[in-house]
């Protein structure tokens, strides 16, 4: 990792009288532990989905993942309502949702599998085929691409040594082009796994890949 001071934290940094770090701000310190088996029902549908480890030929909904799917189950009124969470589960478990794996979540939830497929396929937050362990998603509508956002796309690219939606030799990194990140006030915002850059210009890109492999192995 670069000896080089890290001058974009990763947030807006707008801390106002208090003296805050990046994790005050995230509420990082906060979260704990997630178990997979979602602890209370009412945090169970709401976990993050794009996490760096990933198997994708893991079982789904077996051992804490079932009971937490049936903890899931008893927030929705019937199995339509449940498929959103189910798909963010299975990616959450495998990284990505497959045809094969949508036709699981259809088969656990008595739903036609083109139900399913035209719900999944609809979304562009659940990943259609395998991705890196850092999923790189930079925001190139109008706020961040007024703001410089087609140059850190690129950099990010040339960095990571990938074509667009091409995962890196090492399966670290996938870089796509994000419609909006609903971030317009901190441009460029970049979005990697579930946490937001914010205000990343082409200069910061370079130690924001340091950081996220010196983060190898934190999960």
């Amino acid at each position: 990792m670069s000896d080089a001071p890290f001058k974009n934290p990763g947030w807006a940094g707008n801390t106002g009288e208090f003296d805050l770090t990046e994790a005050d701000v995230r509420g990082t310190e906060f979260v704990g532990h997630r178990p997979p088996e979602g602890g209370h029902p009412a945090a169970a549908p709401s976990y993050p989905y794009m996490l760096a480890d990933k198997a994708p030929d893991a079982p789904l909904f077996e051992g804490p993942y079932k009971e937490r799917l049936e903890k899931i189950r008893g927030r929705y009124p019937n199995a339509r309502a449940v498929l959103l969470p189910a798909l963010n589960l299975a990616q959450e478990i495998r990284g990505h949702v497959s045809p094969e794996t949508m036709d699981a979540v259809a088969e656990e939830l008595g739903l036609a599998s083109a139900y399913v497929r035209g719900v999944a396929t609809f979304y562009t937050m659940y990943n259609k085929r395998p991705v890196g362990r850092h999923l790189i998603q930079v925001c190139t509508n109008i706020s961040c691409n007024l703001c410089g956002a087609d140059e850190v796309l690129a950099a990010f690219l040339e960095h990571t040594g990938t074509e667009m939606g091409e995962t890196s030799a090492d399966g670290n990194f996938t870089v796509v082009e994000a419609e909006c990140l609903a971030a317009c006030g901190f441009p460029t915002c970049v979005q990697i796994n579930s946490r937001y850059f914010e205000n990343v210009n082409e200069a910061d890109v370079p130690q924001i890949l340091d950081r996220l492999k010196s983060e190898e192995g934190e999960g």
